[in-house]
């Protein structure tokens, strides 16, 4: 009997991904819809205490469609690190994270020059992909600045490669093929921010991320299942009508459980009453953040009396991506949360390195015999 193709393999863990009513993808809705779904949705958490038990709902519910519930106790990943580069002001070395067995992701690690007490800074990347894995993704100009110039200010920052981008796609992962991308981004988050955590120095009562479009959904999504993210700032992603293009954010069933419905607003709130920043823009589905979705925002956020604690930066003139202004946003929020100061001018001091030189694979450095074959279903814990 001929082997079934992976993708088959893949989906039919998934039996309930193929169920279309599960599944809220894409522009589900018109943002005016969506409006009147929130407004109704609003009489079931019109209080704290309902609030409080919507969110564990919502929260429990992304880890049980991801395969992750209850998460395991774990203790730090193994961690190849190499190639130490000392810039202006940071420095930045080559890492490989054994997220779990036989399951290694490439990332770069930005650290500050000076000793002391570090925030951490979790920084994914979207999906903007070229021809050449080792130009796009952790490897992108706009990453590289947002993770030095952090780590010029005192924090300790990692990029790294989502599911067949970057390095992983030269391994032979491909990117938007299987739902199982959803559960493996998100426990490599997880796995992320327990390296990060390890790291000597690293403050455990100042933890961010921020990420742009879907990368921005893995940061409201391990803002929302993980309590030791204290700062949460998604980038061109949060709205209550578009639920993500991908299937490694909505391929499997987060948004509607047997119990509730929530859309990514709900689930970016989720994180409240901690620090939230909203950066928006004018011309994609976060164009109506200022007068749709941060609104509802600070009504639950009002619940905790903490209408202060969730912010929106809105570019009406900018489009999709993590421009120079969206990062100055980031980096004024971190300083004020995270008692930093932020240097306007820091990103001119940034050295941009290629790929290659990025690399936490290489000749001098292989992928790891016995490493998981691309593309299969993996045992993460």
């Amino acid at each position: 009997m001929p082997r079934a193709p992976k993708l088959v393999i893949l989906l039919l863990c998934f039996p309930k991904v193929l169920a279309g009513d599960q599944l809220r993808q894409g522009a589900f809705q018109t943002p005016e819809q969506a409006k009147s779904e929130m407004a109704a949705r609003w009489k079931d958490y019109e209080t704290r205490d309902l609030w409080e038990r919507r969110a564990a709902e919502i929260r429990r519910g992304i880890l049980e469609a991801a395969g992750l519930w209850p998460l395991p106790d774990r203790k730090a990943p193994p961690v190849r690190r190499h190639t130490v580069r000392e810039m202006d002001g940071y420095r930045v070395e080559n890492v490989s994270v054994e997220t779990a067995p036989g399951f290694h992701v490439g990332a770069n690690l930005y650290l500050p020059l000076q000793s002391g007490k570090m925030p951490v800074v979790l920084s994914s990347h979207g999906h903007w992909p070229g021809k050449d894995p080792l130009t796009h993704g952790r490897f992108l100009e706009s990453m590289q600045q947002r993770c030095a110039v952090l780590a010029m200010m005192g924090c300790a920052v990692i990029a790294w490669d989502m599911v067949g981008h970057g390095e992983s796609a030269l391994a032979g992962w491909k990117h938007g093929v299987s739902p199982d991308e959803l559960r493996l981004q998100l426990w490599n988050s997880v796995r992320m921010l327990d390296f990060m955590l390890s790291l000597p120095g690293a403050d455990a009562g100042r933890v961010a991320l921020t990420g742009e479009s879907g990368g921005a959904t893995q940061a409201f999504l391990l803002a929302a299942v993980d309590d030791r993210v204290d700062v949460s700032v998604p980038c061109v992603q949060v709205s209550a009508w578009f639920y993500g293009g991908c299937t490694c954010e909505s391929g499997l069933p987060i948004h509607v459980r047997p119990g509730h419905v929530a859309n990514n607003v709900e689930i970016a709130a989720v994180h409240a009453p901690k620090p939230l920043l909203v950066i928006s823009d004018g011309k994609d589905w976060t164009r109506h953040v200022p007068d749709l979705e941060l609104p509802h925002l600070k009504k639950i956020y009002g619940l905790f009396d903490a209408e202060g604690a969730v912010a929106n930066a809105h570019f009406a003139d900018e489009g999709h991506d993590y421009g120079p202004s969206k990062r100055q946003a980031l980096y004024g929020f971190l300083a004020k949360e995270f008692g930093l100061k932020p240097d306007a001018v820091a990103e001119s001091k940034v050295r941009i390195l290629s790929g290659k030189e990025m690399r936490a694979f290489d000749e001098a450095h292989p992928m790891p015999p016995r490493a998981c074959e691309p593309n299969s279903r993996i045992r993460l814990f």
